[in-house]
């Protein structure tokens, strides 16, 4: 195709020829004239090699080592000195592959993912701090709750002034000898919040033989249990926007608490009450499920598809965090 526009061009010329067999003119000119491309000339406002290496070796400076291009040109121009702008220290750096964060930073450890596995009840509990909002604005009431994640049973709670150790150590003891916790048996999951991680509240749990374990910062799906029942505290339709003193939130809490171990149905506990769970009555309530949907079989055996109803079952483990799932933070 090159031979036949150059045969063309002294006819038609290169343009009409290039078109007409449907050739760019730069290939064209690029393969009658191939050699090497030309070297791009040095810039005159270029560093020199020894200004280079000079900006290099302030660059790797014990000084310097740690500072971002532009604060170590601040502090040259604030001694008098100036090698060359941000932007070249940039470049400089780009072409010795050294282009990373240069700031002096903490390094986060990594947290293990807590996986905490309870088959009965008294063997994990959860506890959180939420705010209730007082009679005026900036004002609120602390809500300390601890919960069983096997029963979901709401084991102790408490509403203060303030947020506290001396008070979480207190919650927390009262509630261990009211369910008979005996050393070695129980782990205590929290959130990182200051009171969670308090020096008392540790030597507490030390002294008590109980494991604590925290969830990792700044993930709150490693607490779901807590979060949840918070949730659905708040999105009770009783729940006030604000709560006149700390006497009607605790006439509240009494309330929903006594609500949610004793009536309310619990999804994740096969529609029992946590109350129901807790103290063993499991196996009786299910065997009067089980008798009213044989009588009902026993009616309509259509409606069921010729098969036996049964009630559902009780899940035997309850996770939080279940191995294997790395991306996925869901208590089942």
């Amino acid at each position: 195709m090159i031979e036949a526009v150059s045969h063309a061009k002294s006819t038609i010329g290169t343009a009409w020829a290039c078109d007409a067999l449907a050739l760019p003119r730069a290939t064209y000119y690029r393969r009658i004239s191939p050699g090497e491309k030309k070297a791009h000339p040095t810039p005159q406002r270029a560093l020199s090699n020894d200004e280079r290496q000079k900006v290099l070796d302030v660059l790797h400076a014990p000084e310097f080592v740690d500072k971002a291009p532009a604060e170590i040109v601040a502090t040259l121009l604030d001694k008098g000195e100036y090698h060359c702008s941000p932007r070249t220290m940039y470049r400089i750096l780009e072409s010795e592959k050294e282009v990373k964060e240069r700031r002096n930073q903490l390094c986060h450890p990594n947290y293990t993912k807590p996986e905490l596995l309870a088959t009965e009840p008294n063997q994990v509990w959860s506890w959180d701090i939420t705010k209730l909002k007082g009679p005026v604005k900036w004002t609120y009431y602390y809500l300390y709750v601890i919960l069983d994640i096997y029963s979901r049973y709401v084991v102790g709670w408490m509403l203060a002034h303030r947020e506290s150790a001396a008070l979480a150590n207190k919650l927390i003891e009262e509630t261990c000898a009211r369910q008979g916790i005996e050393p070695g048996r129980l782990t205590l999951h929290a959130d990182r919040g200051t009171s969670m991680k308090s020096k008392p509240v540790a030597l507490l749990l030390s002294d008590l033989g109980v494991t604590k374990t925290h969830s990792r910062p700044h993930v709150s799906n490693d607490n779901p249990f807590s979060e949840s029942q918070f949730k659905t505290m708040k999105y009770r339709p009783e729940f006030p926007g604000r709560f006149g003193s700390i006497e009607d939130g605790r006439r509240f809490c009494r309330t929903f608490f006594d609500w949610c171990n004793n009536e309310h149905c619990h999804s994740g506990i096969a529609m029992l009450t946590p109350a129901t769970v807790h103290y063993g009555h499991v196996g009786q309530v299910l065997e009067k499920r089980a008798q009213a949907l044989l009588v009902a079989f026993g009616k309509h055996p259509e409606r069921f598809v010729n098969k036996i109803p049964k009630p559902q079952a009780l899940p035997e483990a309850v996770w939080i965090n279940p191995p294997g799932k790395e991306d996925e933070n869901i208590a089942h």
